[in-house]
């Protein structure tokens, strides 16, 4: 299983006057801010709303005996939206459109009361067709407090340049 290394909470950013076009350079990497625990309640509503009715999500006592045997397994979709959610202040906060989602892959089981990070590292930069903006391609890692990856992503999103709209 990959592991991903833990970065100084110096290299983190929160909102600044960063998120811009100019801001991302290819290679660029970090952790995010924030960590995230999924709770019981967050996974059967949103498992629930979504019609999702595998039993790993809502039956408890089915898992006793099952593979994981730990507890009922959060819906994938809510580790990788709260993943992005996680990346989305840094990577998108100037953001004028999300373009596309690829690649998408969950590679290890989250459970209840697992804590989630995101990493990030700039894929590509590259004009638009328009001038105020240009697009950047990410890849999006979430991670357990113990380091383990549990999702993966690609992301391409048309961001704002800071000299069309700064003032």
């Amino acid at each position: 299983m990959t592991q991903l290394q833990p970065h100084s909470a110096t290299e983190n950013w929160v909102t600044e006057d960063s998120g811009w076009f100019e801001s991302f350079l290819v290679g660029d990497r970090w952790k995010h801010a924030r960590g995230a625990t999924i709770d019981e309640v967050e996974n059967q509503l949103i498992s629930k709303l979504v019609m999702n009715t595998a039993q790993e999500h809502w039956n408890e006592a089915s898992m006793k005996d099952s593979p994981w045997g730990k507890s009922r397994i959060v819906f994938g979709l809510i580790t990788g939206s709260l993943t992005l959610g996680l990346t989305s202040q840094d990577t998108a906060e100037n953001a004028l459109a999300e373009l596309s989602l690829d690649h998408i892959r969950f590679k290890a089981s989250v459970f209840h009361g697992d804590t989630i990070y995101a990493y990030t590292q700039v894929l590509g930069v590259e004009p638009a067709e328009r001038d105020d903006a240009g697009v950047v391609e990410f890849k999006h890692w979430g991670a357990t407090d113990d380091m383990r990856i549990v999702f993966e992503c690609t992301r391409r999103v048309l961001i704002k340049r800071r000299s069309h709209w700064r003032s």
